[in-house]
């Protein structure tokens, strides 16, 4: 059964560049795959992960609730201690 059914909605992407365009096809064929299946796949993939705003959003929220701080520099020291 194929993953795409005559009652789903079709989206159109007007005006995209031509080198956009060519780029989305070249990763198709390297994926093996048509460029309506790639963008398929894609765009899946995309809807199921979370933006980064709302990323942003639940770091808050979890912030509010456990009530913790951590300075900025902690976070570089931290960070940079990882990098040696």
């Amino acid at each position: 059964m194929s993953q795409y059914s005559e009652g789903m909605p079709s989206v159109t992407v007007r005006d995209l560049p031509s080198d956009v365009r060519d780029e989305l096809a070249a990763r198709a064929a390297r994926a093996g795959k048509s460029l309506q299946e790639y963008l398929y796949d894609e765009l899946t993939a995309l809807a199921g992960r979370p933006s980064v705003s709302d990323l942003m959003i639940d770091v808050g929220r979890r912030k509010r609730i456990n009530g913790r701080h951590v300075d900025r520099d902690a976070i570089l020291d931290a960070r940079d201690a990882d990098r040696r």
